[in-house]
């Protein structure tokens, strides 16, 4: 019997990751000529740097999404981003990192909106419609990351499309690839089962862009 539950558990997880794998390609692009014109872009916040061993190292996935997002408005592809990120401490702040490399990137300060309550995908997808009104915008993240807030993004009644940022190849790569698959069954979970909302919402807030 438990086997059974277990082998079922398993079958459940992986046929969620290969759905959610599979089943958002149209929505997410890889080449920028590609890419539809939004207004806004949602960056989803990762650290900067990462400790390993006692070591730090930059965090290669944030500085491809960071890249991409100003790639994006160079390219006129978007008139403004909102950087949603993880902002719990005093010394830990996500979306003002985020701010400033945009800023060395090109981007406009002023076409530059900061989500401090994006503690997980789901609160800025979120957030994202209910906090600061966007209906069509382009997801900046990885693509794998991009397929799981592209479902997040559906199931809460949104239609983005994405911009995916370069990936990383290495075994960080790999072992991040498998902590998404839990991420997705999670975000089934959150989704369709728990109907989980984000940590806080808050009142409606403006996003400036050029015109």
């Amino acid at each position: 019997m438990i086997s059974a539950i277990i082998i079922i558990f398993i079958v459940l997880i992986v046929s969620i990751d290969w759905y959610i794998s599979n089943q958002f390609e149209q929505f997410i692009y890889s080449d920028i000529n590609q890419v539809p014109k939004r207004k806004i872009a949602l960056v989803l916040g990762t650290s900067k740097y990462i400790q390993q061993s006692g070591e730090t190292y930059y965090n290669a996935y944030y500085a491809y999404r960071v890249q991409a997002a100003a790639k994006l408005y160079q390219a006129g592809k978007i008139d403004g981003v909102l950087v949603s990120g993880d902002n719990s401490t005093q010394f830990y702040d996500e979306p003002s990192q985020m701010t400033q490399d945009l800023i060395k990137l090109g981007v406009p300060s002023q076409y530059i909106t900061q989500d401090y309550a994006g503690f997980r995908t789901l609160d800025s997808i979120v957030r994202a419609k209910k906090v600061f009104g966007l209906e069509n915008y382009t997801i900046v993240s990885q693509k794998f990351h991009c397929q799981r807030a592209i479902y997040i993004a559906q199931s809460k009644g949104q239609n983005p499309i994405a911009f995916s940022a370069s990936n990383v190849q290495s075994f960080a790569g790999l072992k991040t690839r498998l902590r998404e698959v839990l991420a997705r069954f999670k975000a089934f979970l959150d989704c369709k089962i728990l109907k989980i909302n984000p940590k806080f919402l808050g009142k409606p807030e403006t996003i400036n862009y050029r015109n």
